[in-house]
């Protein structure tokens, strides 16, 4: 059982959480202002342009959002192995 004075994450960096968010928001945001496609032309096979731009997204918003999660994930395997480092250099002494 740890202690509730040891930490188990490093300081965080906020930067990878901020690309994260901004990934996240332009996946989420831009779908939403449905003026910006809201139209028949150019069709894509015969597919309206409203339909198939829809559909363009969902690979769109896949990637960013994977593209988030190793962010995330990799910030948070850094933080807890700043912690790991200060306690074994603890340990050594």
């Amino acid at each position: 059982m740890s202690s509730p004075d040891v930490p188990t994450r490093g300081p965080a960096r906020s930067g990878p959480y901020v690309i994260a968010g901004v990934l996240l928001a332009i996946s989420i945001l831009v779908p939403l202002f449905v003026p910006a496609y809201a139209s028949d032309n150019p069709r894509l096979a015969g597919i309206p342009f409203f339909y198939w731009y829809q559909m363009l997204w969902v690979p769109i918003t896949a990637a960013l959002v994977g593209i988030s999660y190793r962010l995330v994930t990799k910030e948070d395997r850094r933080r807890r192995e700043a912690v790991r480092g200060v306690r074994t250099e603890e340990q050594d002494r």
